[in-house]
């Protein structure tokens, strides 16, 4: 089920939200507990009830893991040692992942390497396999770390399943969410609460919708479609993919955020303006920030960090990324992107080791542009569609400028530039002549200039004007959802 539907907006929630809040009224916590689990796991099998069996088998299992770490600490005389009970359910986690996810692509490239023809899977990916594998992951590592307390399976359910956060994040910890479940007065409808989240689920609803749909459009049409480029064309593709990215994932996460607020609880910030970042290291420190704390936490500290001189903190930034790109998808391009950005942290590090600075904007514009011939190689499905993208870009053979140019600047002819429908390959219909307009708007705009939605939510004060502002994000959301469109997030 989306968010941005009309069965989730005008039937599922309101009466989750209703039914919910009535139950902790009579006082019925557990029930209210119950209910939320059934609601969220009906909410997750909407989209395809064969996936249920496997995020049921997959919370039993790591409950049961969690639960004899816990015991294992009090006892250590019995049974097996804590770190075998730790590395079997690490173990079991990415064997689950790695059937589902990965599975066909070691076949292809198994065939590719032994020139054999064994037949892929063709499997199925279960929706959220990755986020609630390592949100589990992470619950057992803690667990081991004596970092957890005991909870009943209803609780570790609730943290698991709960549906703001349950498709695509935020990655949550269990001591972000636990105590706030099990808090009194959260049992309460708060209006200021409805009144913020109203507000910025609104906000990514239209970010989602209006925004990333929009970009979408070009992104698709540019990677997948047109079979030349030309340099606007190129450019304006991968810019369109850069900001269908961004305002996709942190629409959903404002979405869940503000879903989440409803039932007063708060979510972990998952964005801060992450396209203003001057250098890689603040872009991961602004992009997708749950996530990258689960590599810090669980991956690049557990290798070593940093404390253990130069060259073992720079592989070690290569392993993390070289797997975050990995966990994003099965593919050779996924993991070249994770590669890059490993190795552009290498060189910002030794770059900072020389003491070396740039003008603010310079070293924007540099980041900027990194991040972006990056996702070139995320979106790709193949090498040749990055190729064929980034060979456009830089290319000076392709220039194509508006025809309106044409009589002012005919003498460019000589120097083999040509005028015409400069975006027509990517660009249809009502969008037609609108491509690089929009994206010069929502980068100088929404990006560069306005406050953030979760600055925005820092400052939230209810105001005549804000709600105004909420009908207005919200009636136009809804007017837009006749149209298909999905969560980039959900593939991966």
């Amino acid at each position: 089920m989306l968010f941005n539907s009309y069965e989730f907006i005008f039937v599922f929630l309101p009466i989750t939200f209703f039914i919910y809040f009535y139950l902790n009224h009579k006082r019925l916590t557990e029930a209210s507990k119950g209910f939320l689990v059934c609601s969220s796991l009906f909410f997750y099998s909407w989209w395809n009830v064969a996936y249920l069996p496997i995020i049921l088998s997959s919370m039993v299992f790591n409950y049961v893991i969690g639960r004899s770490l816990n015991k294992t600490c009090k006892d250590k005389s019995k049974g097996f040692s804590k770190k075998s009970i730790l590395i079997f359910g690490i173990v079991f986690n990415l064997s689950l992942l790695g059937y589902f996810k990965y599975t066909d692509f070691l076949i292809e490239n198994f065939n590719l390497a032994f020139n054999s023809n064994a037949e892929l899977l063709n499997l199925a990916l279960p929706l959220a396999i990755s986020f609630f594998t390592f949100q589990q992951i992470a619950y057992l590592v803690d667990s081991y770390r004596q970092e957890t307390k005991e909870y009943d399976f209803l609780n570790y359910a609730l943290f698991v399943t709960f549906f703001p956060q349950l498709i695509a994040g935020p990655i949550v910890h269990h001591k972000e969410m636990m105590p706030q479940f099990a808090k009194t007065r959260n049992k309460v409808k708060n209006y200021r609460n409805i009144a913020m989240g109203l507000f910025i689920f609104s906000i990514g609803l239209f970010k989602k919708v209006v925004i990333a749909d929009t970009f979408a459009v070009w992104a698709t049409r540019g990677f997948d479609v047109a079979t030349t480029l030309n340099l606007f064309e190129a450019w304006a593709t991968s810019l369109s993919y850069t900001f269908q990215l961004y305002f996709d994932f942190s629409g959903y996460t404002d979405m869940a955020i503000g879903l989440a607020l409803l039932f007063n609880i708060g979510l972990p910030v998952n964005f801060n303006s992450p396209y203003k970042a001057t250098n890689i290291q603040d872009f991961w420190r602004r992009w997708h920030m749950t996530l990258s704390r689960f590599m810090r936490d669980y991956i690049y500290i557990p290798l070593g960090g940093n404390k253990k001189g130069s060259f073992r903190t720079y592989n070690n930034l290569m392993a993390t990324f070289v797997i975050g790109g990995l966990w994003h998808g099965a593919g050779w391009t996924f993991v070249f992107w994770g590669l890059l950005h490993g190795l552009a942290l290498t060189v910002q590090k030794l770059w900072s080791k020389l003491g070396l600075k740039l003008w603010t904007w310079l070293a924007w514009l540099i980041t900027f542009n990194f991040v972006n011939i990056a996702w070139v190689f995320f979106r790709a499905k193949e090498w040749g569609d990055a190729i064929k993208v980034l060979s456009s870009m830089f290319s000076v053979d392709n220039i194509v400028l508006p025809g309106l140019l044409k009589v002012r600047l005919e003498f460019l002819n000589n120097l083999d530039i040509h005028f015409g429908g400069f975006t027509h390959n990517i660009a249809i219909g009502i969008f037609e002549g609108q491509t690089l307009p929009f994206i010069l708007c929502t980068f100088l705009l929404f990006l560069l200039v306005f406050k953030n939605s979760m600055e925005l939510l820092k400052d939230f004060k209810p105001t005549n004007q804000l709600l105004a502002l909420t009908v207005v994000y919200f009636i136009i959301g809804i007017l837009k959802l006749n149209e298909y469109s999905e969560f980039l997030y959900f593939r991966f």
